[in-house]
């Protein structure tokens, strides 16, 4: 069974070859790049993907690689995150469940660090997940196109994309598989993991609030 995955871009050289490498040669790989000026380019062509150059915004991003997706099964994956061995496997379980095509799912949240503030923050976005029904856009997305159609797809918007998705799929159609995607720990160590994390929960907030993603952006520095 055929799986599009969809990667946004955008000067992700310094991550994107360990997301590919992890993925293998099974499926079709899709980037829709934002105007990247480093490597990013170079290392897609290297593996074999398709490139697609889309205006900047992770939202805008990933409604147009679904858009030129050519199978019905779609994988959505940040360039900073690279899925575990045995993920296809586990995905090919999902697909053959009865109720496959009306649910969506998405992965383990796990970082590429050794420490304790890593170890609290996997568990609290196994807290948010499950409880709240909030997986974020760094967990994955693995959905059939009945589905993303049915709920309109990514908005067209630059921040909030996945969180505004999954409120339209509902926790009761969200799948949480056993199987990790593990996001590099590289903006929690820069910026603090107290800081980052507070941001974060400052943008979801906001986003609930009412506040547009344009403003939220602003505030988020994107």
């Amino acid at each position: 069974m055929t799986i599009t995955i969809v990667i946004p871009t955008l000067n992700a050289g310094a991550d994107l070859e360990q997301c590919l490498t992890a993925l293998g040669s099974d499926d079709l790989i899709l980037i829709v790049d934002g105007g990247s000026t480093d490597a990013t380019g170079e290392i897609a062509s290297r593996f074999g993907a398709t490139f697609v150059a889309t205006p900047p915004g992770r939202g805008t991003q990933l409604r147009a690689g679904a858009g030129a997706a050519r199978s019905d099964w779609l994988l959505f994956l940040h360039a900073d995150t690279h899925l575990e061995p045995g993920w296809r496997d586990t995905v090919m379980a999902q697909l053959q469940r009865a109720d496959a095509h009306a649910t969506a799912a998405v992965f383990r949240f796990a970082l590429d660090d050794t420490s304790a503030a890593a170890r609290r923050l996997e568990r609290m976005v196994a807290w948010r997940g499950r409880v709240l029904g909030l997986p974020y856009g760094d967990q994955g997305l693995l959905i059939h196109r009945t589905l993303y159609d049915a709920v309109g797809g990514f908005p067209d918007i630059p921040l909030m994309e996945d969180v505004a998705i999954i409120r339209q799929i509902g926790r009761h159609r969200l799948v949480h598989l056993n199987a990790r995607a593990i996001t590099s720990a590289t903006r929690w160590k820069r910026h603090g993991w107290l800081r980052r994390s507070a941001r974060n929960l400052t943008c979801l907030s906001l986003y609930f609030a009412g506040v547009s993603p344009e403003i939220i952006a602003k505030i988020y520095g994107r």
